[in-house]
């Protein structure tokens, strides 16, 4: 379990850039060792398009994930995972191999910030 007693400061939580993007394309990422997906993200006209490789196959299907908001952290430096460079990380809620991803609950502009 995580040290939950740390105390963060705003200072170190306002570094955290959280954005909401809108999955456009989701695929089965075959070159893990375990089961993710390959997305791409548009995070709007200032941030873009970001991929990520997410390890969300338990509760979600590709299908399913087209359209839908979701929150990311944006301002991690990339990350080779195999084949891909993923340039964001998708956030969710983790119990085991089930992550459910944080979505928004009514349509939200791309980019906007978490905070």
């Amino acid at each position: 379990m995580e040290n939950i007693n740390h105390k963060l400061t705003w200072e170190e939580f306002s570094k955290v850039e959280m954005r909401v993007g809108t999955i456009i394309q989701a695929e089965v990422f075959y070159e893990v060792r375990n089961p993710a997906y390959k997305l791409i993200i548009d995070f709007g006209e200032e941030i873009g398009t970001r991929k990520s490789s997410a390890q969300i196959t338990k509760l979600y299907t590709p299908e399913e994930l087209i359209g839908k908001q979701i929150v990311a952290v944006v301002n991690f430096p990339p990350k080779q995972i195999a084949t891909l460079m993923s340039e964001c990380l998708v956030m969710g809620a983790v119990e085991g191999k089930e992550v459910t991803l944080m979505t928004m609950d009514k349509p939200t502009k791309n980019g906007l910030r978490i905070g």
